[in-house]
């Protein structure tokens, strides 16, 4: 069973999202037989070269310095079972195209479980090593930590390589309806919106998987799914989930 999960490496919820579901499918164990890869969204697609201080970045799109606080003593509350460090002074929101690349890259080349390590590790990268996720000689550094080619990873950075890719992936995401992150697609048919908790990620994965295996002769129909991929009904069978007023609060970031 394949699941895609659209997301972005400098989205707080994504890095919650990602681990709780990790735990999901840890307790399904390998009976599961589940595929994770990683498809790109920029949440903010006109974020300089540069990047910019991230603490008033967030400040004006939450609307003030107290629910920017908030929202962070959430996340902080989230992260505290989950083995995330989140560190956030003196961070600068980056933009994440090429960590894009270098993750479409990743697949490409090793695989879906090495795409993964790397998109944990550009994860802890940002938001507890305080790295610049944009600069091409950090992103090469880390695809060479989970195992990944130096030399390849240096030079589809420096060509621009996969750009097509993930605009591809990013559009499929319009496709979908995807407008906050993380969104998690079950092969192609279902979706689950948001942060959940690992227990509602069991359970809906356990679903799907239900709806998929072949039915037999007098065999009694298979467990509701979540709802499909596109759908308004997604963050109802999740309960709860994306919220695209929500600005990285409520479980998800949204654009």
């Amino acid at each position: 069973m394949r699941v895609e999960i659209w997301s972005d490496v400098v989205c707080p919820w994504c890095y919650v999202g990602t681990r709780r579901f990790e735990q999901a499918v840890e307790r399904l164990g390998d009976e599961a037989d589940i595929e994770v890869v990683h498809r790109a969204f920029e949440l903010d697609p006109t974020v300089p070269a540069g990047g910019m201080d991230l603490a008033g970045y967030l400040a004006r799109k939450f609307g003030g310095a107290d629910r920017l606080h908030q929202v962070r003593d959430r996340l902080d509350h989230a992260a505290a079972d989950l083995d995330i460090d989140f560190r956030w002074d003196g961070k600068r929101r980056v933009n994440t195209f090429d960590a894009h690349r270098l993750t479409a890259w990743a697949l490409d080349a090793a695989g879906a479980p090495p795409q993964h390590a790397l998109h944990q590790r550009l994860f802890r990268a940002y938001f507890t090593d305080n790295l610049d996720v944009a600069e091409h000689g950090v992103l090469a550094r880390l695809a060479v930590e989970v195992g990944l080619d130096a030399d390849a990873a240096a030079e589809v950075l420096a060509t621009g390589g996969y750009a097509d890719t993930v605009r591809a992936e990013e559009l499929r995401a319009a496709e979908l309806d995807i407008h906050a992150v993380p969104t998690f697609v079950i092969e192609d048919r279902w979706a689950i919106p948001g942060a959940q908790d690992v227990d509602t990620f069991a359970e809906l994965l356990e679903r799907a998987r239900e709806r998929l295996a072949p039915l037999t002769v007098g065999a009694p129909s298979a467990a509701p799914a979540p709802s499909p991929a596109g759908s308004a009904g997604a963050a109802d069978a999740a309960g709860g989930g994306a919220d695209p007023d929500a600005d990285c609060d409520d479980g998800s970031c949204a654009v």
